[in-house]
């Protein structure tokens, strides 16, 4: 039987406008980087001036900070769903896998700005940022253990970290192939990868 945890409802979900110019920003931070970009650049491309934008966002690390917490929120709040509607582990897998692919091929500009930019996310928004992640983490941690009871969890964690890592090359790998074509690449050698926790039974004593 799976353990069912509480879903986490995301506290800040952003209004259709202010999603346009977060999405218009990660693309230009991405691009240029956080300190490339003038607030006036991100409102010319949404349409507005530079001082409207400050109607929505007190400024850019303000927008920064909404940006990542937005996006670790949502995952948090998917990977629970996924994880405890499944019938069973590895249909839980199979969901969270799915989740993280989609996400890695629709959103590149988010992860080329977290891995660059959360060093200018200012506190305590930066601490909120990486708890989320951390709790995603143990959702796929919790998930594994099910699937390959016998390895440790510090191996399972260091394994889930590894499949993020090859699942958000897509910066890197986004438009080589069609969409499906490369969501189903991925989601294969994901298995592949996550399959070699099946030898590291025996080296369980290790951790």
């Amino acid at each position: 039987m799976r353990v069912m945890t509480a879903m986490r409802t995301p506290t800040r979900v952003p209004s259709p406008r202010r999603r346009e110019i977060l999405d218009a920003a990660a693309k230009l931070f991405a691009g240029r980087g956080f300190h490339g970009v003038s607030i006036e650049e991100i409102g010319a491309a949404v349409g507005i001036s530079g001082p409207a934008l400050y109607r929505h966002f007190s400024g850019k690390e303000h927008l920064l900070a909404e940006m990542l917490l937005d996006i670790s929120e949502r995952l948090r709040a998917s990977g629970v769903e996924r994880a405890t509607t499944a019938a069973d582990g590895e249909q839980a897998l199979h969901a969270l896998l799915d989740g993280q692919i989609a996400f890695a091929l629709d959103h590149p500009a988010l992860i080329t700005v977290h891995d660059r930019e959360l060093g200018n996310v200012p506190e305590p928004a930066r601490r909120q940022i990486r708890r989320l992640q951390r709790l995603y983490v143990e959702e796929w941690v919790t998930v594994l253990s099910e699937l390959y009871p016998a390895v440790a969890p510090p191996r399972l964690r260091a394994a889930t970290h590894a499949v993020f890592g090859l699942l958000n090359s897509t910066p890197h790998s986004a438009g080589e192939l069609p969409r499906d074509a490369m969501a189903a690449l991925l989601h294969r050698m994901a298995r592949a990868a996550l399959a070699g926790l099946a030898e590291s039974a025996d080296l369980v004593n290790e951790d």
